[in-house]
């Protein structure tokens, strides 16, 4: 399977994204109730933040995922954890489908996790579920996080969880090559 990663428009992608944020299968990614325009203000808010990225993921040049990437010294755990240099946060979303494809969603989350190593700067993925979310920590564990504990946020009790570079490369080294 080969992925590419683009950097999300928030004008251009607003549209598609909204209707993946809103679906009722994204229901942990908590924008259920987001308008159109909600969703174009906060990937605007996003691409003009200095610690936060957005990107559309495509499997042969149709839109397939969403991805996030942000440094968790300024968003989403500032204060929960103590960063360690190298760390770098993630989020992912598969586009809903009516069709599922047996491994498709691990196969993204290796090509995401892939794409986060391309940075020689990265040492470790942090992520924070929703610790009710169990098919997420399922394929979380299926590429190398080790669940560290349960923090509390604003808009959830979360799974606080780590992926070295060297846990990433043993969990999938047995797995099927996901091209970036």
């Amino acid at each position: 399977m080969t992925f590419a990663i683009r950097t999300l428009d928030p004008l251009k992608d607003a549209e598609l994204v909204h209707g993946w944020v809103t679906h009722p299968k994204a229901a942990f990614w908590l924008m259920g109730d987001a308008t159109l325009p909600d969703v174009e203000r906060e990937y605007m808010s996003i691409a003009a933040a200095g610690h936060h990225d957005a990107f559309i993921g495509e499997r042969d040049g149709v839109p397939a995922f969403l991805m996030e990437r942000y440094d968790p010294r300024y968003v989403e755990l500032v204060g929960l954890y103590e960063p360690e240099p190298g760390d770098i946060g993630m989020h992912f979303l598969v586009a809903p489908t009516d069709t599922p494809e047996h491994g498709f969603t691990r196969a993204v989350i290796t090509a995401v996790m892939a794409h986060l190593f391309t940075d020689p700067a990265v040492e470790r993925v942090v992520v924070e579920p929703d610790v009710r979310n169990k098919a997420v920590h399922a394929l979380n564990e299926a590429v190398g996080f080790v669940p560290d504990r349960e923090i509390a946020k604003p808009e959830k009790t979360a799974l606080l969880s780590f992926c070295t570079r060297a846990q990433f490369e043993a969990a999938t080294a047995k797995g099927k090559e996901v091209r970036v």
